[in-house]
């Protein structure tokens, strides 16, 4: 729909693709499950099976049934985030690409900043459709801008996103410096958690992080051809243009319904795509699917390490993943800097 034809990078074979999947599969259960089992009031796999029979412990039926939305909300998240960030990196062909490269954090840190001054504090859901649009309209204002004059450099639209997060966020830190009580309520959105958020929140980002997985899944295809450079994309018959347009459209807004969710949580969408095309190879077609069982898994443990290291208290997740996707960013420096 987008393209006319695709590309045909080196293919990982059948059977290793086959693997692969259902291994990733295997750890993404094996995350969901950990999920469900660990937590400030540790319970057993026994328990938990019996919560879901319908036959547990009235209190540990509570505990676990608590850990249901926060669980469904990782698996969403991270395969937005995971999703966003090969979008990104695909589109842009520069491995150091993330979901906030268009600006959408600092457009729902905008939001959200000003929506509080202006109304106070409020729900999480209230949150949640005050962070949307503002990532939403932050992306479109740098893909504009980038763009402007028939321009599809890559470099003047990082450069627009650069632009767009800057501004954004000098006014961000302007107005919760100047209004303690905004500064208040900021401060936990912005550090990215799953905690606190119930199933009205996961069914408001749902048909956003749907909309945006759907048009992956049509352009995925036409990256192959991107990835060979425009010339060559333009000689198998690709629509550089829509195939661009369309894979930055589809990061951003999964990036926006990732981040107006649980905030802006680092590092997922960058390092996700390193790891996916490590097993599955350079094709899209594959990277994309694989991506979105990936993110989670990593979401998924990333929250459950939060919940657990520092018990009863909880790290949250923003915290961990930057933690641990602080060495991934510098190995993919080095690596890119030596072209190991």
């Amino acid at each position: 729909m987008i393209v006319k034809t695709s590309a045909a990078p080196p293919r990982t074979g059948p059977v290793r693709a086959a693997l692969v999947l259902v291994a990733a599969g295997a750890v993404l259960v094996g995350a969901v499950l950990l999920s469900l089992v660990a937590g400030s009031r540790p319970t057993s796999p026994v328990e938990v099976w019996q919560v879901l029979l319908g036959e547990g412990d009235p209190h540990v039926t509570v505990v676990v049934e608590s850990r249901f939305p926060r669980t469904l909300l990782g698996i969403v998240a991270g395969a937005a985030l995971a999703l966003s960030g090969t979008l990104m990196q695909g589109v842009t062909r520069n491995p150091l690409a993330d979901p906030g490269l268009l600006g959408v954090n600092a457009g729902a840190a905008a939001a959200v900043v000003t929506a509080t001054a202006l109304l106070g504090p409020a729900s999480t859901t209230a949150t949640v459709w005050w962070a949307l649009p503002g990532a939403l309209l932050a992306g479109l204002a740098a893909h504009t801008v980038g763009t402007r004059g028939g321009d599809g450099g890559m470099v003047r639209l990082v450069l627009a996103g650069a632009v767009v997060s800057a501004v954004l966020m000098a006014y961000v830190q302007a107005v919760s410096l100047n209004m303690p009580d905004v500064f208040d309520s900021y401060r936990y959105w912005v550090v990215g958690s799953l905690a606190g958020r119930g199933y009205d929140v996961v069914l408001a980002v749902l048909p956003v992080v749907g909309a945006g997985t759907l048009l992956a899944l049509l352009v995925m295809g036409s990256l192959n051809a991107l990835a060979l450079g425009e010339e060559a994309a333009v000689a198998t018959g690709a629509n550089v243009f829509l195939a661009r347009s369309g894979g930055l459209l589809a990061g951003t807004v999964l990036a926006a319904g990732a981040t107006a969710a649980v905030g802006p949580i680092a590092f997922v969408g960058l390092a996700v795509p390193h790891v996916v095309r490590g097993l599955v190879g350079v094709d899209f077609r594959l990277q994309v699917p694989f991506a979105l069982l990936v993110g989670p898994s990593l979401l998924l443990v990333a929250d459950v390490v939060g919940r657990t290291l520092v018990r009863p208290m909880e790290l949250m997740v923003g915290v961990v993943t930057a933690f641990v996707g602080a060495p991934v960013l510098l190995y993919v420096v080095r690596k890119s800097r030596t072209g190991t």
